[in-house]
């Protein structure tokens, strides 16, 4: 008897002893480990060239280095997709939802290492965008490959992508609660006792293996020195209702030069007029320069000086209002900048740009607040930039829990918990209410390819069309006869509809019921002087199979009151969907994904 490979003796140990749950424990920590890696990899190697960059050549040589960085960089990343990876590298948190929603959770190999390849480049020479999209994209892409070498179903494989997800938000926040909410709102997980478990050891494994190579150097360090006062309340519902305006805004622009950038064919013209543009901008405002995270910091410290000492205009700091004037304008043009970053070529993420343009508007609402007058005290600076990331967070992630509990770890206590809720609760309700989907899931979401927290509409978005299409219809023309189609449709067919199609273009004009001839198709006489077109009658609905995703499908097949639909790709018959079979196959979705 052939002896079996190692690696297949250790897949039937591992189901003979290790039972299933016990084992997506084991993996989920493997799991957190990796996007800890990951994490410590994509972070070390930014740092390492944003220091050669800006700390070398800009400091010593001349600033319009700043001009040409983003340039040189999005076309080291566009050689590294042509010629090493030979794909493009997608944005990283929304590529992963696409793999989940529409790839059963599978990701290629090339993605585990495109990000790491990538995102440094991207960010290092001072594309203004994050790296925790790509941190989340590389370890997911490690899980799911884990998964799929291991064998496990679909369910499990978006679990493991959850716990890739949690893993690097929990490496790269040290937050490692947060980092669980964070997969369960941005990823739709369903929250059982299956699924907390290995979320909380993907985090917990992620945050050690961060503790082991990064000591405790965190991304936002602070100590919180000024809790909540009640009176205070007012100041942080306007600070929401800012927040909520500054997301509705920034998704509008991210969006708008998205789809711009998406109307130029050539990836070479795209890197011309994006690098270009982005290295303007960063040559005026070095601020917008990678992360901005030092920004971050220097406002949480209270030094707005140092946060924006490099404008252009050499305005004078010592004037508040220049100061507020200056802070709006990163607000402003922080968002564009990484729009162009994306739509340049560039690899990354918006959580960092968010929580950049979070701080300085929360900074810019306390400082208009204790300059105009409206209050006999001062409200604290640093607090309001904490709460208003937490704001933005919550509108333009959609991800209010998130926000909140991040900000709540950062600060190493709760006593924001108050003004965190109320503002992330105000801006997430008035940002839904005007865009309904997130930066990362608004393209999914136009589609209908997104999976939510709403099991029925999560089930339908994961059945594919095409296996509930059925083509073994006869198919009647327009000029058949009577005779014709009891002859060549009815006594051939055990069906009792049949499409009525133009003999030339095959497009579908009607069908024909079996109630509808069965008066007549008994009456040779009539056999050669009825026509198809006598007895056709226009379908209750057709189902455009480019077009109408499964939910617009369903609705469809409640409104007509049909059993079958005819299914047309611009207006050519494919086949016909029974609404017995789309009933069928979602019943064993649903069972598939619950197990």
């Amino acid at each position: 008897m052939p002896k079996r490979p190692l690696f297949k003796q250790l897949l039937i140990w591992r189901a003979r002893y290790i039972s299933h749950n016990q084992f997506v424990v084991i993996l989920s920590i493997l799991v957190g480990f990796t996007s800890g890696v990951g994490a410590v990899v994509l972070k070390n190697l930014t740092h390492f060239i944003q220091h050669i960059m800006e700390g070398q050549l800009v400091r010593y040589y001349h600033e319009a280095f700043y001009f040409l960085f983003p340039i040189l960089g999005l076309t080291l990343v566009y050689l590294i997709m042509k010629y090493v990876i030979r794909h493009r590298v997608s944005h990283g948190i929304p590529s992963t939802l696409f793999s989940i929603s529409k790839r059963k959770g599978i990701m290629k190999r090339y993605q585990m290492f495109g990000s790491i390849l990538t995102a440094p480049l991207t960010v290092g020479f001072g594309g203004s965008v994050g790296l925790e999209g790509p941190t989340v994209a590389t370890g997911a892409a490690i899980s799911s490959n884990i998964a799929r070498l291991f064998h496990v179903n679909q369910t499990t494989r978006n679990l493991l992508i959850g716990c890739a997800a949690a893993g690097a938000m929990s490496s790269i926040f040290k937050a490692p609660i947060a980092a669980i909410i964070f997969a369960i709102e941005v990823f739709s997980l369903d929250l059982t006792i299956a699924s907390m478990l290995p979320l909380l050891m993907a985090s917990l494994s992620a945050i050690l293996t961060s503790y082991f190579f990064l000591g405790n150097d965190v991304l936002l360090p602070f100590s919180l020195e000024e809790g909540f006062k009640l009176s205070d309340a007012p100041f942080y519902l306007l600070l929401g209702v800012v927040a909520a305006f500054t997301s509705i805004y920034f998704t509008e622009v991210y969006d708008r030069i998205q789809r711009l950038f998406d109307r130029i064919d050539s990836p070479i013209k795209k890197l011309v007029i994006g690098g270009s543009l982005l290295g303007m901008l960063i040559y005026f405002i070095p601020p917008l320069y990678g992360e901005g995270f030092e920004v971050i910091n220097n406002l949480i410290a209270g030094n707005h000086q140092k946060a924006i000492q490099n404008n252009f205009l050499n305005l004078n700091l010592e004037n508040i209002w220049v100061v507020i004037l200056l802070l709006a304008g990163l607000v402003f043009f922080k968002i564009i900048a990484s729009a162009l970053t994306f739509g340049a070529g560039g690899v990354g993420g918006i959580f960092a740009p968010t929580l950049f343009m979070g701080s300085i508007m929360g900074n810019c609402v306390a400082k208009l607040i204790n300059h105009s007058g409206f209050t006999n005290y001062p409200v604290s600076e640093s607090n309001f930039t904490l709460v208003g990331m937490a704001g933005l967070m919550a509108g333009v992630l959609h991800a209010p829990l998130t926000a909140i509990f991040l900000i709540a770890e950062v600060t190493g206590g709760y006593e924001l918990f108050i003004p965190l809720m109320l503002t992330a609760a105000i801006s997430f309700g008035i940002t839904k209410y005007f865009h309904p989907h997130s930066v990362y899931t608004m393209e999914l979401g136009r589609k209908g390819e997104l999976i939510t927290h709403d099991k029925d509409h999560a089930v339908l978005t994961l059945m594919d069309i095409n296996k509930v299409v059925e083509t073994n219809f006869i198919k009647i023309t327009t000029t058949m006869t009577l005779g014709d189609i009891v002859h060549e449709a009815v006594i051939k067919s055990n069906r009792n509809i049949f499409p009525v199609v133009d003999a030339k273009s095959n497009i579908l004009k009607g069908i024909i019921l079996l109630d509808d001839i069965r008066p007549i198709m008994f009456d040779p006489t009539l056999y050669s002087e009825v026509f198809a077109r006598d007895v056709m009658q226009a379908p209750p609905d057709t189902i455009d199979i480019k077009k109408d995703k499964m939910t617009e499908i369903m609705k469809k097949f409640q409104d007509s009151n049909a059993w079958n639909l005819p299914v047309v790709d611009d207006g050519i018959y494919v086949g016909f969907i029974s609404k017995s079979k789309l009933l069928t196959m979602y019943r064993r979705k649903l069972i598939n994904i619950t197990q």
